[in-house]
């Protein structure tokens, strides 16, 4: 696993920022893109000495001043600032009170969430811990997924379909994003010291799959909402708006996929055997 996740994230963000958005003269020719060291750590209130040791993983411990400087002066939406608060406090010396809250790893379903899911037929909605397993879902889910193979493990995971299973790439035209965001949001939920996350890295990369990279690359933020392109054997391209509502005490976060466009409302309908109209399609 990295051992300097804050300091690659801190310098690949540096180095996404252009001088201009902060209010400087791009200057002469630069051998690096984004901001210089020194330009940040100006604008940020300290030492380039000390933002040279951040990023090289020689100081672990910034302070949350010094956080939220630097995430102002590198304009960095809400969620990006959570995340490299959360980076200081799993590499620092809070390692060990931040990898304790992670949440058990938990395969049932409350019968409230069992009741909530019922509800929402027949869209394909399906509940998920963070490690990828699908722990309950609906019967639109159910027709929707089977045909892909997303439900033939025991227990099924989808990370574990996207990375080893061949129709994952064919299914999604998309692979590359979806297998990023999947890890992004296991990565969200939990420690990468983790024991179960451990494992799976070593199972996913004795089997081939080009799993432990992406585990160990820059962290991002994952997607709550957005829209997939699903080539589906059965009905044809769907193209699926969806949701993410997090359960973070669970550990487990339940994805609601709502048709973007009335092509997509039909192929659902079709297949789960119901009259037109029965989910309407949502832009946007």
């Amino acid at each position: 696993m990295s051992a300097n996740e804050l300091g690659t994230f801190l310098r690949t963000r540096r180095e996404a920022v252009t001088p201009a958005e902060v209010g400087l003269p791009p200057g002469a020719r630069r051998r690096t893109p984004g901001l210089r060291r020194a330009e940040l750590a100006t604008l940020a209130g300290i030492s380039v000495e000390y933002l040279t040791r951040l990023e090289q993983g020689r100081d672990r411990n910034p302070s949350p001043q010094v956080l939220a400087s630097i995430g102002e002066v590198l304009r960095l939406p809400t969620a990006d600032r959570l995340l490299l608060h959360r980076l200081a406090k799993e590499h620092g010396e809070g390692q060990s009170v931040c990898q304790s809250v992670t949440a058990p790893l938990v395969r049932t379903v409350r019968p409230t969430l069992r009741a909530l899911l019922d509800g929402l037929e027949p869209a394909p909605a399906v509940l998920l811990n963070w490690m990828g397993d699908i722990v309950a879902y609906t019967e639109g889910y159910e027709r929707y997924a089977r045909p892909l193979g997303l439900l033939d493990g025991d227990p099924p995971n989808v990370l574990r379909y996207l990375f080893t299973d061949d129709r994952a790439r064919a299914v999604y035209p998309g692979w590359e994003r979806q297998a990023d965001e999947q890890i992004a949001h296991m990565r969200d939920e939990t420690s990468l010291n983790d024991p179960h996350v451990t494992a799976l890295a070593e199972e996913l990369a004795a089997a081939g799959a080009p799993f432990r990279d992406r585990l160990t690359a820059v962290p991002v933020t994952p997607a709550r909402f957005g829209t997939e392109l699903v080539d589906h054997p059965e009905v044809g391209r769907l193209r699926l708006s969806y949701e993410t509502l997090v359960l973070r005490d669970e550990g487990q976060r339940l994805v609601v996929h709502i048709p973007a466009d009335e092509a997509t409302a039909t192929a659902l309908d079709r297949l789960n055997g119901r009259r037109p109209g029965a989910l309407r399609a949502v832009s946007g």
